[in-house]
């Protein structure tokens, strides 16, 4: 049971930032499944990937969530959409079947490395400026595939590189956090799929997984992120979010530090 309550605790605060701060929950629930999956006794090799497929498993939820809200204000470019799709299933799939291929250890070390970019990113506030506009269908491709590949790798839903690609195309800031939440869904569901391929016959993976998905944590964290994350975002405009991100910030630095040292 204390199990449960854990994985219904790292669903509860992964939603509840989604929706504060718009970012993708799995540079917080990652580690967080880490720590409980190491009090569970899985095995050491497989600790990161399997907290690593099942968090980017619950963002094909959330993601379906936040895609129809913006979709409900307009704000969703579908074309731009429709044109990193392509590129972004295949980076995601792809950075997937990488992982299951990189030893725990230096995973951990590539995962804290990308935790590193999006805490900076909420503590400066960083926003590209608008130089240019958005590429042709071969530019949308790779620019897919990188954001994919890294979300990916990160288990993150992808905005966190998505909307400062689009803002720097020169897209409306309102309409590149709606197209990103669209982008978030393909990219969830390639990466997800990749780590079930990976995970297929990896040996002494809990029951019942798919793959490096646990269903149990899948179930209770997509379930409770989904009911957090309205919440979230109506505080959003009630608290100061700007302190809230260094706040934040600074935890995911500590969160995926002492994740790396625990798994080191």
């Amino acid at each position: 049971m204390e199990w449960w309550l854990g994985y219904l605790a790292v669903g509860l605060i992964a939603g509840f930032l989604a929706g504060l701060l718009g970012i993708g929950g799995g540079a917080l629930s990652v580690p967080m499944l880490v720590f409980i999956f190491t009090a569970q006794r899985l095995p050491s090799e497989h600790l990161l990937h399997v907290a690593l497929g099942t968090s980017m498993a619950t963002i094909v939820f959330t993601s379906v969530a936040s895609m129809r809200a913006h979709h409900a204000h307009r704000a969703v470019d579908w074309h731009i959409a429709r044109a990193l799709a392509p590129g972004m299933l295949a980076g995601s799939f792809g950075a997937a079947l990488l992982a299951g291929l990189i030893p725990t250890r230096p995973l951990a070390m590539l995962f804290t490395a990308l935790v590193f970019v999006v805490g900076t990113q909420l503590l400066f506030d960083l926003k590209p400026r608008h130089t240019r506009e958005l590429p042709r269908a071969a530019g949308l491709f790779v620019a897919g595939a990188v954001i994919g590949g890294v979300s990916s790798l990160a288990a993150a839903g992808g905005a966190f590189l998505a909307i400062p690609f689009l803002a720097w195309c020169n897209v409306p800031l309102r309409r590149a956090i709606g197209t990103a939440s669209a982008t978030g869904l393909p990219i969830a569901l390639a990466g997800t799929a990749g780590y079930i391929v990976q995970g297929w016959h990896a040996p002494g993976l809990p029951e019942p997984s798919l793959g490096y998905v646990y269903l149990p944590a899948l179930g209770l964290v997509a379930a409770m992120s989904m009911l957090a994350a309205p919440f979230g975002a109506r505080l959003a405009h009630r608290l100061p979010v700007k302190r809230l991100r260094m706040v934040f910030a600074l935890m995911f630095y500590a969160l995926a530090l002492r994740m790396l040292t625990s798994i080191w």
